[in-house]
C-alpha cells in the first residue's frame, strides 16, 4: 500500500535530532523525500548541547534505511543565503518540493523578562521566528514553480497560545509564528498552499529534558531530574502523562501534509495532552 506523501518532497528543518529527525523517518515512511539542515553546534544562551554532525549523519543513515532519498545539509535558519542554497540544492536533486516543516527552535536563558540578556532576547527572535520566515521565503518559490499546492506546517508550542512565566522570549517568538502563519494562510491559498501550526506540550528531546528546563518547573528540587520533572511536568496537561514523544508530533505533521487535511489551512493544532485547556 502506497504512503500517504507517496513521491512527495519534505523541506524539515532542525533535522539532527529530536523532533526534526523524528519527522525525517515519520514522512519518509509515508513515501516522501526529505531535504533537511541542522545548525550542527552549540548555540549561544542555549542551556543544553547542540546537535552534531554525527547526529545528522544519523538521520541520513536512518531515512535511507527505508529506502527513501535525503539530502542533508549544515546551515543556520538565521542564514538566509546558506538556507536557500540548502533548499535549492535539494530541490535540485529531488525534483521537487511539495512540503515545509518549520520545526527548528530553541529554548534559551530563563528569567523574567526585564532580567533577560538583550542578546539572548535576540538569539531567540532570529532563530524562533525570523528563521521559521526565512525557511518559509526559501521554500515557497519552490512549491509554487510545482504548481501543485503544497503544506507548510510551522511548529509553534503550547507557549504559542498561552503565557508562560520566565520565558518571555520563547512566548513571543512562539506567539509571533502563528501571526505568520495566518498571514501566509491568507497569501498562499490562491495556491492551493496550505499553512498549519502545531502547538506541542513539553516533548521528550534534548530541549525539554535538561537541567535548566527542570530548574524552570521545579525551582524547589534539590537535584533536578527527568525523575523530579514528571509530575511537575504532568500536572500541566490534562492528561494523565507528563510529555508526549516526537512521533507524536510527526503524526499531526503527516495528517496536515496530506490529503487527509486537504482542506485544513490557518489552523492552530495543539497537541499538548490538554495542556492549553487547563
Amino acid at each position: 500500500m502506497a504512503g500517504r506523501l507517496e513521491g512527495k518532497v519534505a523541506f524539515i528543518t532542525g533535522g539532527a535530532r529530536g523532533q526534526g529527525r523524528s519527522h525525517c523517518i515519520r514522512l519518509a515512511e509515508e513515501g516522501a523525500d526529505i531535504i533537511t539542515v541542522d545548525v550542527c553546534e552549540d548555540v549561544d544562551y542555549v542551556p543544553y548541547p547542540g546537535p552534531t554532525e554525527e547526529d545528522l549523519a544519523e538521520t541520513v543513515k536512518q531515512v535511507e534505511a527505508l529506502d527513501r532519498r535525503i539530502v542533508a545539509t549544515k546551515a543556520d535558519v538565521r542564514d538566509y543565503a546558506a538556507l536557500r542554497a540548502a533548499v535549492d540544492d535539494g530541490v535540485a536533486q529531488l525534483g521537487r518540493l511539495d512540503i515545509v516543516s518549520a520545526n527548528a527552535g530553541i529554548s534559551g536563558q530563563m528569567a523574567p523578562a526585564h532580567e533577560l540578556d538583550e542578546d539572548a532576547w535576540s538569539t531567540m527572535i532570529d532563530i524562533n521566528l525570523t528563521g521559521v520566515w526565512l525557511t518559509c521565503k526559501a521554500s515557497i518559490p519552490h512549491i509554487k514553480a510545482g504548481g501543485r499546492g503544497g503544506s507548510i506546517v510551522i511548529t509553534s508550542s503550547a507557549a504559542g497560545l498561552q503565557a508562560y512565566g520566565n520565558i518571555a522570549h520563547y512566548v513571543a517568538a512562539k506567539h509571533g509564528v502563528v501571526g505568520l502563519m495566518r498571514t501566509l494562510a491568507l497569501e498562499l491559498a490562491p495556491d492551493s498552499i496550505r499553512v498549519n501550526s502545531i502547538h506541542p506540550t513539553q516533548v521528550d528531546t534534548p530541549m525539554i529534558m535538561n537541567e535548566a528546563t527542570f530548574r524552570l518547573f521545579d525551582p524547589e528540587a534539590v537535584n533536578p531530574s527527568r525523575e523530579t520533572f514528571a509530575p511537575v511536568s504532568q500536572s500541566m496537561n490534562a492528561l494523565p502523562i507528563p510529555w508526549v514523544d516526537s512521533v507524536d508530533i510527526s503524526n499531526a505533521i503527516v495528517f496536515l501534509a496530506s490529503d487527509e487535511g486537504r482542506y485544513l489551512t490557518g489552523v492552530t493544532l495543539p497537541v499538548d495532552a490538554g495542556a492549553t485547556i487547563k
